[in-house]
């Protein structure tokens, strides 16, 4: 399995590289991808949401009415979660979401979306690359010689970019990360995944550990 290594002007440079099939031949486990991603949503919430309970409500602990002979329901408090101003019964408390996956688990999902992507057409290698100074404008032409103008797309480089990065930053649908940064749900959310030579078998190694 091969793919061959475009240059910035979307161009074939003759040169391929190979892919390893046990990260992207497998069959794809929609339950691990859905569990990895579940987990890095989890991580994204507060969890500093509160409500106040009866008893963290200031106000009167007078009782409003005698308990019988009213012809009507009890009442304690004004405190009561019945009335307005009251306590909410079983109400949101400050909690974290997070929770823990097997790294075994966490690569066959990975492995499943690459697998997947790659049936899709949806992956391509491209020579690696650098800018003097960050330009946003220099890397429109190269998602742009892509075809990926309108799509959102994923650049996975192997070393980290200051340049390539900051010239990214301004593009919305696009996202430039590091091999080793990359999540299940960044491989889903972008339309298009571009690993740059050097990234893919280190990010092929990665999986195999």
């Amino acid at each position: 399995m091969e793919l061959v290594v475009l240059n910035t002007s979307g161009k074939e440079t003759g040169r391929k590289v190979t892919l390893d099939e046990t990260v992207f031949g497998i069959e794809p486990n929609q339950h691990a991808v859905y569990l990895e991603v579940k987990q890095y949503l989890a991580a994204q919430r507060q969890g500093t949401h509160k409500a106040k309970e009866r008893s963290e409500i200031t106000a009167s602990t007078k009782k409003l009415k005698k308990q019988k002979g009213s012809g009507s329901a009890r009442y304690g408090d004004i405190k009561s979660p019945t009335f307005r101003g009251g306590g909410r019964v079983f109400g949101p408390k400050p909690r974290d979401y997070r929770f823990k996956l097997n790294k075994a688990l966490k690569r066959l999902a990975k492995k499943s979306v690459l697998s997947q992507k790659l049936r899709d057409n949806s992956i391509k290698v491209l020579e690696a690359f650098n800018f003097e100074t960050p330009k946003t404008k220099e890397f429109i032409n190269i998602n742009n010689a892509l075809g990926f103008e309108g799509k959102k797309s994923l650049y996975i480089l192997d070393e980290a970019n200051k340049n390539v990065y900051l010239s990214s930053r301004n593009l919305p649908k696009t996202k430039v990360l590091t091999y080793n940064e990359i999540s299940s749900y960044d491989l889903i959310h972008a339309g298009e995944i571009v690993f740059l030579e050097g990234a893919i078998e280190k990010f092929q190694e990665n999986l195999k550990k």
